[in-house]
């Protein structure tokens, strides 16, 4: 199949189209050219940018066209415009931040905790755009909203979508490092101290390349078609077990300690207020049944790979 990535040069992408390639399909790139791509031998790369398109991308057709970075109205909307009558099918990448849960776990949606596992028909959150005042996750966040991108393509039939819900993704090359944190304390400390809320928090996770895997199921499977689909690990362990699963692949030999929310430092609270008795805990059975999606890499393998990442960037630095 001829099948465009939009955007597949930054963390799961080049995963993606290389899954993709090394299955047999013609693949193409399109991207800013801002990053290294890192992409695989034969898979092409068409430079430009997707919210003002070149005419060379509006004679693309493509098979398939999987869309990594629609994160507005406006972008989902331009994203119709260009391949409506021209790609058979679309797979959008979307994320669990569109459930109600985490409008309640960052407190701008109300109500007792939404039932756990969240499936794909739980509850979408009521609040929008939900980073508009964040200046610090490296995007505009002026009308960022999944929610909005979700309604927009699934509320027409002319270009056949599929949604995939990302968990928090973790790996190499993760910008947001989610593990740092915990790392560098454990480098710094024989002790690591966590508030008793965000310590019995569960949220699901995903490594980077068992993520890309279930794109490429998408891509490849007609099933696939007009469904929605959560994605990530079948456990959702709590931060404090997360944390110490750190400390076992690190070999750290300290303890993790859960004290009063008050307890903790100034500087080690998040900016950002959190109710953490609303859980992240994503169902993803429904991919791996009718899609048989299973992790290439798994768990604890994936934490490794992370922590030598993060061990090098400290290196470094």
């Amino acid at each position: 199949m001829r099948i465009l990535v939009l955007g597949g040069t930054g963390f799961t992408g080049p995963h993606i189209a290389r899954g993709l390639a090394e299955l047999g399909h013609d693949v193409t790139v399109f991207h800013r050219g801002r990053t290294s791509a890192g992409l695989p031998g034969g898979v092409r790369e068409m430079l430009g940018d997707v919210t003002d398109p070149p005419e060379a991308l509006r004679r693309v057709q493509p098979d398939v066209v999987i869309h990594m970075v629609a994160f507005s109205e406006a972008d989902a909307t331009r994203f119709l415009d260009i391949f409506r009558g021209r790609a058979g099918r679309a797979i959008v990448i979307s994320s669990a931040e569109v459930y109600r849960a985490y409008g309640k776990v960052h407190m701008v949606d109300a109500g007792p905790p939404d039932p756990i596992p969240l499936t794909e028909d739980s509850p979408l959150r009521e609040s929008r755009f939900l980073y508009r005042d964040r200046k610090d996750l490296g995007i505009d966040t002026t009308f960022y909203d999944k929610v909005v991108v979700e309604q927009t393509l699934l509320a027409q039939n002319d270009l056949p979508v599929t949604i995939l819900r990302y968990p928090a993704v973790y790996g190499p090359r993760d910008p947001h490092r989610r593990f740092k944190a915990w790392l560098d304390e454990m480098a710094a400390s024989g002790e690591i101290r966590i508030a008793s809320d965000q310590a019995q928090w569960r949220w699901s996770h995903g490594y980077v390349e068992d993520v890309a895997t279930a794109s490429v199921l998408a891509a490849t499977n007609e099933r696939a078609i007009g469904r929605i689909y959560n994605v990530g690990n079948p456990d959702a362990p709590t931060t404090a077990e997360t944390i110490e699963e750190l400390g076992r692949v690190t070999g750290w030999r300290g303890r993790v300690v859960s004290v009063a929310p008050g307890e903790i430092s100034g500087e080690k609270r998040s900016p950002h207020p959190h109710d953490f008795s609303h859980h992240m805990v994503i169902d993803t059975s429904r991919i791996r049944n009718e899609l048989s999606y299973r992790e290439i890499v798994g768990r604890e393998k994936g934490l490794r790979r992370t922590v030598e990442w993060e061990r090098a960037m400290r290196a470094e630095a």
